[in-house]
C-alpha cells in the first residue's frame, strides 16, 4: 500500500537527519533512526491523538538505555530480557501501552544489550525523543480525519498473556544468550530479531519471519553497495531522507518492509566511519537476524501446538 501523501510527510521528517548529514553523517543518521518510529506509526486520525508520536519514542529510547544498563554486568542480560519480556506480555493484555511496549519498546532493550557504552545509548536514545517530538509538531499539519475503529489488544486473557509472556520471556533469553556468545560486538541483534518476529498469533509470526530475513537481505545489500562507492556526505542526506520517506509511504503495506529501512539506516551509522568492516558486520547482522527468527520460530510456533494437544 503505498500513499503519496504518507511519502510527502516522511520527506518532511527527514529535513533535519538530512541537513545535519550534509556536515556530519553519523549525528544525521542518528537523528534519522530517531524519527523512523513515528514514520513507520503513520498518521492518527485526531490531531490531539498524534502526541502518541513522543511516547513511542519515549519507549523506544528508553528501553534502549535499560538493555545498555542490562549489559554493564553480562550475566544480568539474560534474565532481565526474560523478565521484561513477561512483564511486557501480562502488561499488553490490560493496558494499550503494553502492546506499544511489548512490540517496540521491548525489542529496543534488546538492541540496548549492543552498547557498552551507556552515555551512547542516552545521546541515541535522546536523538530519537527529539526526533519523535519534532515529527509530532510536524504531523499537526495535517489535518484530521474520521477516526476508525480500534482494533483490540492481541492478548485477551491474563491466562494467555501469561503463558505467552513465558515464551516470550524464552525467546528473548535464549537469543540474548547465543548475542553474548557468538556476535559479541552487537549481541543484542538477535535479541531485536526473535522479539520483533515473535507474535502471539502463529499467522502473522510465519508471515514476519520469512519476510523479516529477506527484508533485511535486501537492507543490507543497499547498505553494502554504497559503503562500497565511500560516498559524499551528501549521499548519506539523501539516501536517509528516501530511506525515511519510502518507510513513510509504505507503513501500510501487507509486506514486511521496515526491517530494510532499519537495516539500511543502522548499517550505514554503524559503519560510515569504517567501510571495510562493512561486509562483516553485514554478515554478523544477517546471521544474528537468522538465530533470532530460529528461535522465535522455536519458542512462537513449535511449542504452542504440543501444548495445546496436551
Amino acid at each position: 500500500m503505498w500513499s503519496w501523501g504518507a511519502f510527502a510527510r516522511g520527506a518532511v521528517y527527514a529535513v533535519p537527519g538530512a541537513l545535519v548529514a550534509l556536515r556530519d553523517p553519523g549525528a544525521g543518521l542518528a537523528l534519522t533512526v530517531g524519527v523512523l518510529p513515528a514514520a513507520l506509526v503513520g498518521l492518527p486520525a485526531r490531531r490531539r491523538a498524534r502526541f502518541a508520536a513522543v511516547l513511542v519514542g519515549v519507549c523506544t529510547g528508553l528501553p534502549m538505555v535499560l538493555g545498555s544498563l542490562l549489559v554493564q554486568v553480562r550475566w544480568l542480560a539474560v534474565p532481565g530480557i526474560f523478565l521484561l519480556a513477561y512483564a511486557a506480555a501480562v502488561l499488553a493484555a490490560r493496558r494499550r501501552a503494553g502492546v506499544l511496549l511489548m512490540s517496540l519498546g521491548l525489542p529496543m532493550a534488546g538492541a540496548g544489550l549492543s552498547y557498552d557504552d551507556v552515555s551512547e545509548a542516552l545521546g541515541i536514545a535522546g536523538l530519537i525523543v527529539a526526533g519523535s517530538a519534532y515529527a509530532w509538531l510536524v504531523s499537526l499539519l495535517w489535518p484530521g480525519t474520521p477516526p476508525v475503529r480500534r482494533t483490540p489488544p492481541p492478548l485477551q486473557t491474563p491466562r494467555a498473556a501469561r503463558a505467552y509472556g513465558l515464551r516470550l520471556g524464552a525467546a528473548g533469553a535464549a537469543a540474548a544468550a547465543c548475542g553474548l556468545a557468538l556476535a559479541p560486538t552487537h549481541p543484542g541483534w538477535p535479541v531485536v530479531a526473535a522479539l520483533i518476529v515473535m507474535r502471539p498469533q502463529p499467522q502473522m509470526q510465519q508471515l514476519r519471519s520469512v519476510g523479516r530475513v529477506l527484508s533485511v537481505l535486501v537492507g543490507g545489500a543497499v547498505a553494502l553497495l554504497l559503503l562500497h562507492a565511500d560516498p559524499p556526505h551528501w549521499a548519506y542526506a539523501v539516501t536517509a531522507a528516501g530511506t525515511l520517506a519510502l518507510a513513510a509511504a509504505t507503513q501500510g503495506s501487507r509486506w514486511y518492509l521496515t526491517p530494510a529501512y532499519s537495516t539500511v539506516l543502522v548499517l550505514l551509522l554503524l559503519l560510515h566511519a569504517d567501510p571495510a568492516q562493512a561486509p562483516q558486520r553485514a554478515d554478523e547482522r544477517f546471521w544474528a537476524t537468522v538465530t533470532g527468527v530460529a528461535l522465535a520460530y522455536v519458542f512462537g510456533l513449535r511449542l504452542p501446538p504440543r501444548s495445546t494437544r496436551r
